[in-house]
């Protein structure tokens, strides 16, 4: 037999771990989307590293919660909602009305997510066919229709594997482009220090920003999908460890690329004194710093953020439904079909009417926020029931970062209202 080359072993135990990757990778494709990299960029480019806390804290908050929300699911063998359903006073209004809220935001989400991705690919064929430079509404359209059919279709055959796959590919591609950028173009290093001590920017859109930033990092649908994800998987009681394990994997790399696209925009935009408003904003202000190299990375990073995110934002509302009814989801049943396509024509209206998919991505990570404390509470009450969990208790330290993340969340969706209230 011939001798594994040295380099071929290593790879192979690389492609491994990221093949292995548990549920986590959906948190990743949930939470790092287009609006989390607009979101970053935006902050990275008007604030320098600045709200780099905001970042930090919600990626905390996020890893207890989805360590909690996983627990739950491998003890009780129950998903999220259902569990509300059938243990909380009032339990099906709440399961409702957080299906209503989430619903919305996630399905505004891949408005801006299915605007963004277009409009990337429109750029990049500009860039080959100067001709398309008039028709630029007819390609961006064509495009958005062709992607989302495609991934419809995509939807109708695939299971839970065949999707977890396919996101794992987005997602290392994502992080490898954001993280080859960072090479080009980097911020000072006091600015990272400075950007770890809690501060909210003065300025109009700066208390936006923030709850834009909870909205996509702190994302309700993370965790309210993790259990089903979890059953997916095929993890039981047994798996307790490995499901700790992938909630801080997944926590530690939503804040590394995150992080990482901030300080791209910062280094490239921040010190120029350039802001972001549309999809070409940061190509136009990369280029001269870093060549077209970069801005093609740049940008293939960028499209694979959004597209690693359509999937879960179109399984999020049957996903939902489906843990309400019984905690099982049937990707071939008519029901899923139907809520899926209607979440495709609804992330049409943006391409449709040509609206800046940059805004509407800011705006539905703020909605976000405010469902949020709901589920905070809901899982705190859970996870601390003895006639749910039965002989499992919750530790302290989850319990304290349990109720530290319903805190914050109560503050920064106040922090919403106030933001919302001087945007209209």
């Amino acid at each position: 037999m011939e001798a594994t080359k040295p380099g071929t072993s290593f790879l192979k135990k690389v492609l491994a771990i990221i093949l292995g990757f548990g549920p986590g990778i959906f948190a990743i494709g949930y939470t790092i989307g287009t609006g989390s990299v607009t979101s970053m960029i935006v902050a990275g480019s008007k604030f320098n590293m600045q709200l780099l806390w905001v970042l930090l804290l919600s990626c905390v908050f996020s890893g207890i919660l989805m360590f909690a929300y996983g627990n739950y699911a491998l003890i009780t063998s129950e998903t999220a909602l259902y569990g509300f359903k059938k243990h909380l006073k009032y339990g099906k209004v709440l399961a409702i009305l957080i299906i209503i809220g989430i619903t919305f935001g996630q399905w505004n989400s891949l408005m801006g997510i299915l605007g963004i991705s277009s409009n990337i690919i429109f750029e990049i064929l500009v860039l080959n066919f100067e001709g398309l430079g008039p028709f630029k509404y007819e390609t961006v359209l064509i495009t958005a229709i062709v992607i989302i059919v495609t991934f419809y279709l995509l939807m109708l055959v695939g299971k839970y594997t065949f999707f977890e796959k396919i996101l794992v590919i987005f997602v290392t591609l994502m992080g490898l482009s954001f993280v080859l950028s960072l090479c080009f173009v980097q911020p000072l290093s006091i600015d990272v220090v400075k950007g770890l001590i809690p501060t909210i920017p003065n300025v109009p859109g700066g208390k936006m920003l923030v709850a834009a930033f909870v909205g996509t990092t702190m994302a309700s649908a993370t965790f309210l999908s993790r259990p089903l994800f979890v059953k997916g998987k095929g993890w039981t009681i047994k798996n307790l460890n490995q499901q700790k394990k992938d909630s801080i994997t997944a926590a530690i790399l939503i804040f590394a690329i995150s992080a990482t696209i901030m300080a791209v925009a910062a280094g490239a935009l921040f010190y120029q004194g350039k802001e972001v408003t549309q999809v070409l904003d940061m190509a136009n202000t990369l280029e001269p710093v870093a060549g077209k190299w970069a801005v093609t990375i740049f940008f293939f990073g960028a499209l694979s953020a959004g597209l690693s995110s359509i999937f879960p934002c179109l399984l999020i509302a049957p996903l939902l439904v489906a843990d309400y009814q019984s905690g099982e989801l049937d990707t071939s049943s008519l029901q899923f079909r139907i809520i899926t396509a209607i979440a495709c024509l609804v992330a049409l209206i943006g391409p449709v009417f040509g609206a800046n998919p940059i805004e509407i991505q800011i705006l539905s990570q703020v909605f976000n926020v405010f469902v949020l404390p709901v589920v905070i509470i809901g899982i705190i009450i859970m996870v601390n029931s003895k006639k749910v969990m039965k002989a499992y208790k919750t530790g302290l330290f989850v319990n304290i970062g349990m109720c530290a993340a319903l805190l914050f969340s109560l503050i920064i969706s106040y922090n919403g209202i106030m933001a919302l209230t001087e945007y209209f």
